[in-house]
């Protein structure tokens, strides 16, 4: 690994420990220890995710869009502590502690992008967060934007796809993920995948299939995931008067399906 990439998730694992946004109500902690990897810009994955329709498309904004003479991509996961995923367990509505950390832990997960823009800038690079930038939030379509954290997570060799479509990462699929681009040269992590379903015994071997029944909505089948019907629940199911005072969000988060799943934690044995 780039000693600039240790030294970076040592940085985000020290901020977990005293950013407020990182505990609900100043106790239980949102995020456990991040994982960190690194592709290199001119990847022909990232060319290949633009100009594929059945993945992203045109929509997508190659890394060299967001930061002129961008070389690096790095991308995190940040996996959610036991707490919070055990809470999740149970049917009905998400937990209280999967809400926070769904909204709350972003603003941790924005306190992690701009901590990484600046210790790149003190290194003498340049570099940029697409989720905070105002062009990320202008240029939408129906299920798809111009920068997805998950395929780059994907690309920088974090992990492959469930049957769900979350990402299965060595820490599992319940958590965030976030990206920075910068002018850095760094060394590029190695993916130890060719196929993008390979974590997922359900999809390579038929076996598993636990996100099936764990989708309250019916929006995962044998076959695929409608993610039409997963956003219809997500808007459908209503928060409280004062969950949405204090979050400011239209919709419900749900996370069944990366909660009490064989994924939830780490790779399928």
């Amino acid at each position: 690994m780039d000693e600039i990439v240790k030294e970076l998730k040592e940085s985000i694992s020290r901020l977990a420990e005293r950013d407020d946004a990182n505990f609900i109500d100043g106790q239980t902690n949102i995020y456990d220890v991040p994982i960190v990897g690194v592709t290199k810009t001119d990847d022909p994955l990232f060319k290949k995710f633009k100009e594929d329709e059945s993945i992203i498309g045109d929509i997508f904004c190659m890394p060299e869009e967001w930061l002129s003479g961008a070389k690096s991509v790095i991308s995190y996961f940040l996996p959610f502590s036991e707490k919070v995923k055990s809470s999740n367990y149970s049917d009905g509505p998400c937990s209280t502690e999967w809400l926070h950390a769904r909204f709350q832990g972003e603003e941790f997960n924005n306190n992690v992008r701009r901590l990484i823009i600046e210790e790149i800038q003190i290194r003498g690079g340049e570099a940029v967060g697409p989720l905070l930038e105002e062009k990320f939030f202008k240029d939408f379509e129906v299920y798809t934007s111009n920068w997805s954290e998950r395929h780059v997570a994907y690309i920088a060799g974090l992990g492959t796809f469930s049957h769900s479509r979350s990402l299965i990462t060595a820490k599992g699929t319940a958590g965030r993920f976030g990206s920075i681009i910068t002018d850095l040269e760094l060394i590029p992590t190695k993916r130890e995948y060719d196929d993008p379903y390979s974590y997922c015994p359900y999809t390579t071997e038929g076996k598993c299939g636990k996100c099936i029944d764990r989708c309250p909505a019916g929006a995962i089948s044998k076959e695929t995931k409608d993610k039409s019907i997963c956003a219809k629940h997500l808007l459908e199911t209503d928060l409280t008067k004062k969950e949405r005072e204090e979050f400011g969000y239209p919709y419900s988060p749900c996370g069944k399906c990366q909660t009490k799943v064989p994924c939830e934690s780490g790779i399928p044995k």
